[in-house]
């Protein structure tokens, strides 16, 4: 199944490319990992005027969406270029608030599409941890059908991407909203913050690929480049086929959230799986080609590379995914319980 994307999303995926590309995204993750938020968010002002995180608020809230697949076109770009901060949660705070309303949504929700504020989110059942809460001006957590203000950061924990800082969220704080709204809202930003992931590791991916061809036609052995190699080929070969995989398994899920269909759920996590094991098995094939160069800090590639396993992770492991992909499958004829017809029939 081919999923095309229209010339006006295109172009806003190119244009977020070459703003990317412009930023110097590698010293402002850099930057971030080290605890200096200045960079990245100067980055994140440029990323809001493209109206990127109006695309999950809804017009009555000064936004444009929600739009998941200009989400999805979005967060594909901001992965290729390793974009650092609290993205995907934020999307999904915008998500949480629509649902949940009431004065909170009115508050924050027009500040979150322009940028000019930023949130994480904690969602009890989702996750140990509040992504980067020391560099927003919300932190938002879940607990049962409460949504609550935490009252701050927390203390950081050890992560394996040094730019993605994890901090415990803290009890207690300002109470925003109770009531099953709030708890039907976490269940749609939980899914969306993993249909958002998905695409965030689809673009980790393609870039690890495209940073591991480049290399392997500018470094010889034997008197010749390692891309002409056979086993090298099918190792890049085999990495591109699960990326491709992954990009109509995304996009559909894109259209199953557009339409509200009840199989967004198993949609969602099907592309997230194969997103985030696509993008793991880049990491591994880029480590790989690039040999011992790989593991060094200075090399831009190791930005990338850390990336990728927390990505396959965040919202939704590969294990978790599949099995809500096989509870929406149909039972099998034989595990169907009979059924009772009345005689006349």
């Amino acid at each position: 199944m081919r999923f095309l994307l229209d010339g006006e999303q295109r172009e806003f995926g190119r244009s977020l490319d070459a703003m990317l590309t412009a930023a110097d995204t590698p010293a402002a993750v850099r930057a971030w990992a080290a605890g200096d938020h200045g960079p990245g968010g100067v980055l994140w002002k440029r990323i809001a005027e493209a109206g990127v995180f109006a695309l999950a608020v809804p017009q009555a809230h000064d936004g444009v969406g929600p739009l998941p697949v200009e989400l999805a076109v979005a967060f594909v770009e901001l992965g290729r270029h390793a974009v650092p901060g609290p993205v995907v949660e934020t999307v999904a705070a915008a998500v949480l608030l629509d649902e949940a309303g009431g004065p909170a949504a009115g508050r924050w929700l027009p500040r979150l599409a322009s940028g000019a504020a930023s949130a994480t989110l904690w969602v009890a059942g989702c996750g140990r941890y509040a992504l980067d809460a020391d560099a927003v001006d919300a932190v938002f957590t879940v607990r049962g059908d409460e949504l609550r203000l935490a009252p701050g950061p927390g203390v950081l924990s050890v992560s394996a991407d040094p730019a993605r800082r994890l901090f415990p969220p803290l009890p207690g704080g300002q109470l925003l909203a109770s009531g099953p709204r709030v708890a039907a809202g976490a269940a749609r930003a939980a899914r969306w913050a993993a249909f958002v992931t998905a695409a965030q590791a689809l673009g980790t991916g393609e870039a690890l690929l495209a940073a591991t061809v480049t290399y392997v036609k500018q470094r010889t052995q034997f008197g010749a480049a390692i891309g002409s190699f056979q086993a090298v080929k099918h190792r890049l070969a085999d990495t591109l086929a699960g990326l491709e995989f992954a990009r109509p398994l995304l996009y559909g899920a894109a259209l199953s959230l557009a339409a509200g269909s009840p199989r967004a759920a198993a949609d969602v996590a099907a592309a997230k799986a194969a997103a985030g094991e696509a993008a793991y098995a880049a990491s591994r094939t880029a480590l790989q080609l690039h040999g011992a160069v790989g593991y060094t800090e200075e090399l831009d590639l190791s930005l990338w590379l850390r990336k990728a396993r927390p990505l396959r992770d965040a919202w939704g492991t590969p294990g978790a995914c599949r099995a809500t992909v096989l509870a929406d499958l149909p039972a099998s004829p034989a595990a169907r319980p009979p059924v009772s017809r009345s005689v006349g029939e």
